[in-house]
């Protein structure tokens, strides 16, 4: 799951009460989807800070409750708003997740893009610019393996 630091951080989540926050504003439908369908309590995710000096992988999170439907979509005065987003049909949703713990070090992009063992991750693919995407346990285990070298 992507997020800009200076929007909301690994710090941020860090420093919620209970380190828990609601996953809102995601406003593409197939990241939406993964959301909605895919997320289930337990799971594991990776934080990822984007669109600053060092974009790359800075902690994990877990899912603490599973799709909701994303409140901020109703709110007239929330950056989120969405006029079509009926509370009876709701178009966008949200879980919350819950601080695990900050990486050793910060992943980086650039360096993620040039390990060939994950030349299939979402995130290293030109054009990919969702703000959650799947990963594999394969990919998952070699990111972690990473975290310990620079």
């Amino acid at each position: 799951m992507k997020s800009e630091p200076t929007e909301f951080s690994i710090d941020d989540l860090q420093n919620m009460p209970n380190q828990t926050e609601h996953w809102d504003g995601v406003r593409n439908y197939q990241a939406r989807n993964m959301m909605r369908d895919d997320m289930k309590i337990g799971d594991q995710v990776f934080f990822y800070h984007s669109n600053c000096d060092e974009p790359g992988i800075v902690g994990i999170m877990e899912v603490v409750r599973e799709s909701y439907p994303d409140f901020t979509a109703f709110d007239p005065d929330d950056k989120h708003f969405d006029p079509k987003s009926d509370p009876n049909n709701p178009r966008w949703f949200m879980v919350d997740i819950k601080f695990n713990r900050k990486l050793d070090r910060t992943i980086p992009l650039k360096e993620l893009k040039q390990k060939p063992e994950l030349e299939e991750f979402p995130l290293v693919r030109r054009g990919n610019r969702l703000s959650i995407m799947p990963v594999t346990k394969q990919q998952w285990d070699f990111i972690l393996s990473l975290e310990q070298k620079s």
